[in-house]
């Protein structure tokens, strides 16, 4: 045990910044991944440069890296090798290039393994928070085939779409659920501080109240008795719930399952699971990768477990020599017109550029559905938030009208 812990710590790294002069004397300065100060000093002067300062660099600070960064980072690869930059300095160019200190150090850490001679996509794979499998087989195929720099290329499109539609995703969801939670902070607000002085009001009539009257003001009290149980209930339960969900795979599969049911919400995230599971395929198949093995990423692509299970079916299907649309039926997940784009490119042997046109109608789709769910959420909402507080309102008034018809 003590062994191997030992050897645990023996190989752990860091990443030093140095400084030097080569050997004509020029100052140049670098970073490195290495166990410590002494390895870097070595290391440079093998390489010809005599080190005078070494520093460990701190890895806190700067902005998450974000999908939006990592499509911009390989579009920016992908055009350098392109133009015949090689490997190294394209590296270095991104890496100067960027805003983000966590980008850039990422980047300059794996430009420090190809250095010494990893493959560029065993330095990708050091790094499976922000490259996935997906990611990291295309770049081995290109790699393998020394066709690294149109990979690339198809990468880069292959990101911007998702990125893309993961936009148009977040953007219809996200005004329903701000207008819901502007809508109950102004229902608070009104409860513990506006009715209470209705109340006080409605003391000196010395009248019985109506009875929505009275029901707004039981809602009041209880709002100002509990405030911190309603809003700790309500922050501890959604916390909770997007934890689990997150967490816990059988609440994962459950979820999915439910929202592709949710009327409206549910045709638009079904649209964009087949439209991110057609993309991914394509772009597999287009890079070479054979199709039982581009299918253990396409599922997860999806970003939806009941697409994920059904990709494994098909999966298991494949390996057993049936054909790639019977499966994708056998599922019934999938809509008819990708089945029959599945079929023909099968038939014709042009299956990637199929499921590519299959990719661009859904995405079409999504761009239609987040239209119309836009148009549509707006009348829901004015007609939700007009019932809420003119309900309200009218029932703190009804007191003050049955006083002016008794006068």
């Amino acid at each position: 045990m003590a062994t191997g812990a030992l050897a645990k710590t023996a190989v752990k790294d860091f990443v030093y910044e140095w400084e030097g002069k080569d050997r004509n004397g020029k100052v140049v300065r670098g970073e490195m991944r290495a166990g410590g100060e002494a390895m870097v000093s070595a290391s440079m002067r093998r390489q010809g440069i005599l080190v005078s300062k070494v520093k460990k660099r701190r890895t806190s600070g700067g902005k998450s890296i974000k999908a939006k960064d990592l499509a911009v980072f390989t579009r920016q690869l992908a055009t350098m090798m392109r133009a015949g930059v090689p490997l190294l300095q394209s590296f270095d160019i991104v890496a100067r290039g960027s805003t983000n200190p966590k980008l850039t150090r990422l980047l300059n850490e794996i430009r420090g393994d190809v250095e010494t001679g990893t493959s560029l996509s065993a330095a990708f794979r050091k790094h499976p928070l922000y490259f996935d499998a997906l990611y990291c087989n295309l770049v081995e195929a290109g790699e393998s085939g020394g066709i690294l720099e149109q990979l690339l290329d198809r990468l880069a499109i292959y990101q911007e779409k998702s990125v893309a539609l993961k936009n148009k995703i977040k953007s219809a969801l996200t005004y329903p659920i701000a207008v819901f939670v502007v809508a109950f902070v102004v229902v608070a607000v009104i409860m513990i501080f506006v009715v209470p002085a209705f109340e006080d009001v409605f003391k000196s009539f010395g009248a019985d109240l109506p009875a929505p009257t009275l029901f707004i003001i039981g809602m009041s009290k209880f709002f100002v008795s509990y405030w911190w149980l309603i809003f700790g209930s309500i922050g501890g339960g959604v916390y909770f719930f997007l934890q689990s969900w997150k967490r816990s795979e059988k609440m994962q599969k459950t979820m999915d399952r439910l929202l592709l049911k949710v009327p409206v919400f549910g045709d638009l995230l079904y649209k964009s699971a087949v439209a991110r599971w057609t993309r991914t395929l394509a772009t597999m198949f287009a890079a070479g990768v054979p199709l039982v093995e581009a299918l253990d990423s396409v599922g997860g692509a999806s970003g939806n477990a009941v697409f994920a299970e059904a990709t494994e079916k098909i999966q298991r299907d494949v390996s057993t020599g049936a054909a790639l649309t019977t499966s994708m039926q056998s599922t019934g997940v999938f809509p008819t017109m990708v089945l029959q784009m599945a079929s023909i490119g099968e038939e014709s042997g042009s299956l990637d550029h199929m499921l590519g046109k299959a990719a661009e109608f859904f995405e079409d789709e999504v761009d239609e559905a987040v239209k119309a769910l836009s148009s549509l959420m707006e009348p829901i909402i004015i007609v939700f938030l007009g019932t809420i507080i003119g309900g309200i309102v009218v029932s703190m008034y009804l007191p003050i009208f049955k006083l002016g018809q008794v006068v």
